[in-house]
């Protein structure tokens, strides 16, 4: 098996008892950053809609946005210092109602660059999508707890508080083991039944919201490093604010366009000083530059 497969990763990780980072994001500068600071895997997430797409949710993602910003990280992981970071790419709302669509569009982000695909839910559908990419080849991720694209079907974000929920997730856990999934993402499920399903189950789970118990934990990048607008998730430890940092960089950059403060000598180039004095004699002592042409009479 390929050494940057997910499946390999995330699944010694597990073996290791050493929890794996991973990391949501969905641009090259970024995926170069996240590689060269050492996370064990990266996720191009349909959270890219409401982070950097503007959309209202993550409904509105489309195959194409998936697409081009999975290459575009892809593209970031190989100029980084680890080209090797595996991705995970979400197949977006609606992409995976059938089987044949299931294929297609998985093939299409592994096409894209992605070492493995993502889906939501266990529902009969989906365990027959993650069937059709496994056999075509691709390694799939499964993602439990608080589905983001069937937000509108859920009364709360927790998932996993009454013992019926819990026996609900553990069984669509272990259908989606069953199924072949190489690992098991768990979105605001509560930290006792997160740790059951990672204890039962024999492939990684993948938290975030879920407890420390889990294989591994994901954040996506803007709400780590503070560059999110909105308030934080509880699940979220902000380890910088960046937002305030660029916000103050770019005032200054304002503020000294504005005074004439930038830019100066140091941040131009100058014509060589013969080149210059020639040029210069050829359009008279003050060296204006000649006037453009009056357009003829009609």
């Amino acid at each position: 098996m390929a050494r940057f497969s997910p499946i390999q990763v995330l699944s010694d990780a597990k073996a290791r008892g050493e929890p794996a980072a991973m990391i949501s994001l969905y641009d090259a500068p970024t995926a170069e950053l996240c590689c060269d600071a050492g996370v064990d895997c990266l996720l191009v997430g349909d959270s890219l809609g409401n982070v950097v797409l503007g959309y209202e949710n993550f409904i509105s993602v489309t195959m194409a946005d998936m697409i081009r910003h999975t290459e575009a990280v892809a593209r970031g992981v190989k100029e980084s210092s680890r080209p090797g970071v595996p991705i995970v790419a979400d197949l977006p709302f609606g992409s995976y109602t059938t089987v044949a669509e299931a294929a297609r569009n998985g093939a299409d982000l592994m096409r894209a660059g992605a070492h493995a695909v993502k889906l939501e839910g266990a529902g009969p559908a989906t365990l027959e999508a993650v069937r059709a990419i496994i056999e075509m080849g691709a390694p799939v991720v499964g993602h439990l707890g608080f589905t983001p694209q069937s937000a509108l079907r859920f009364s709360g974000v927790v998932q996993g508080k009454t013992g019926g929920a819990a026996e609900d997730l553990l069984r669509d856990a272990l259908a989606l083991q069953e199924a072949g999934c190489s690992a098991v993402v768990l979105e605001a499920v509560t930290r006792e039944v997160a740790e059951l399903l990672t204890k039962t189950l024999s492939v990684p789970t993948i938290g975030i919201g879920a407890g420390a118990a889990c294989d591994g934990q994901v954040l996506v990048f803007h709400d780590l490093v503070g560059l999110s607008k909105r308030a934080p998730f509880r699940f979220v430890k902000r380890y910088a604010e960046a937002r305030a940092i660029l916000a103050q960089a770019t005032r200054d950059f304002v503020e000294e366009v504005r005074s004439g403060a930038f830019p100066v000598e140091e941040h131009g180039w100058s014509m060589p000083e013969d080149e210059l004095e020639g040029w210069r004699a050829r359009h008279g002592a003050d060296g204006d530059l000649p006037r453009a042409a009056e357009p003829p009479v009609r």
